[in-house]
């Protein structure tokens, strides 16, 4: 039986000149050298000591994050953190990557849902719609879909590029990796969204995020506020990595995790899974990144706060830890 789809080309988008934007980039914005000072955490010190100790075992530093991570103005840390190697993998979700590529182009983003979505606006408008040409000729090329955006921000010379995560990763050789859940993004309603690139830029990013994870074994993951995609996508690639790892007698289970969140988490006990009585089991990250995946030898940790204020806190540790430790 053939089902009717909807056509897109029906659609009428508009420019973001026209869209009401809730987040100026400038205004939200925190600036390496003058941020406050860091938050004066136990649980964020031993992430930040695990984070020197993976760089000096030369190991996987994953930092996941979602996109309230780029509209909250954090981007500028996680440069920092890959210009000093204590990250040497991003993820993040399609969120993510359209907040970074608007922030990049016109130095706004977020609309109100709320109004956009009744005026059946939600969404539709041109300039972020390019990002599907972008994935498509960062296809052609074999690129995933983080590479293809921050080559594009980048090699373009866009206004913002410098605070772009995607950008100064693609120009550092650091993988950014996207991965998107098809129908869960903006740029998916356009009509020159295409199913199949968006399944094979997002899936090389997949393989490209498999293989750090085999690196794991003395590293660190990060989860910074992507409750479905970050433990999700880890869980999977993480899988792969220890099936082959078995295979060849090695192991990856001494590791640290962390998640950084704002719901309320017992500081005892998250190393064990939740009963599924407790509303909280279905909170991935706890079950999946704080005790499942560590429970053969890891360690983890989870520190609740505004990602504002725990990952500049985080990042400027670890770059003073690692600083003292080069001394």
């Amino acid at each position: 039986m053939t089902f009717k789809k909807f056509d897109t080309n029906r659609l009428i988008t508009k420019p973001l000149s026209e869209r009401i934007h809730d987040v100026e980039l400038v205004k939200v914005l925190i600036p390496v050298d003058n941020s406050p000072a860091p938050l004066q955490n136990t649980k964020i010190d031993a992430v930040a000591e695990a984070m020197v100790e993976a760089k000096r075992n030369k190991a996987a530093s994953i930092l996941m994050y979602g996109g309230h991570v780029i509209r909250t103005g954090c981007s500028l840390y996680m440069i920092e953190l890959i210009k000093k190697g204590l990250v040497n993998h991003l993820a993040t979700n399609g969120s993510g990557s359209i907040h970074d590529f608007e922030f990049s182009l016109i130095g706004e983003s977020c609309e109100s849902v709320a109004k956009y979505i009744s005026e059946g606006q939600f969404g539709l408008w041109h300039e972020t719609g390019l990002m599907n040409d972008i994935l498509k000729d960062g296809v052609k090329d074999g690129l995933g879909a983080g590479e293809a955006l921050g080559r594009y921000i980048w090699e373009n010379d866009l206004r913002y590029k410098k605070y772009s995560v995607l950008a100064n990763a693609y120009h550092l050789g650091i993988p950014c990796t996207v991965h998107i859940g098809i129908g869960s993004d903006i740029i998916h309603e356009h009509n020159n969204a295409d199913g199949a690139v968006l399944g094979e830029a997002s899936y090389i990013d997949f393989l490209i995020y498999a293989q750090s994870i085999t690196k794991l074994e003395g590293g660190v993951f990060l989860n910074f506020g992507s409750a479905v995609t970050g433990p999700e996508v880890y869980l999977k690639a993480l899988a792969m990595a220890r099936n082959v790892a078995h295979q060849e007698g090695e192991k990856i289970s001494h590791f640290t995790t962390a998640v950084f969140d704002i719901h309320e988490i017992p500081d005892e006990g998250y190393n064990m899974t939740p009963p599924k009585s407790d509303v909280r089991y279905y909170f991935r990250p706890w079950k999946t990144i704080l005790a499942r995946t560590v429970a053969d030898g890891g360690f983890s940790y989870y520190i609740q706060g505004l990602h504002n204020q725990t990952l500049p806190s985080l990042a400027k540790r670890a770059i003073d830890l690692e600083m003292k430790a080069r001394m």
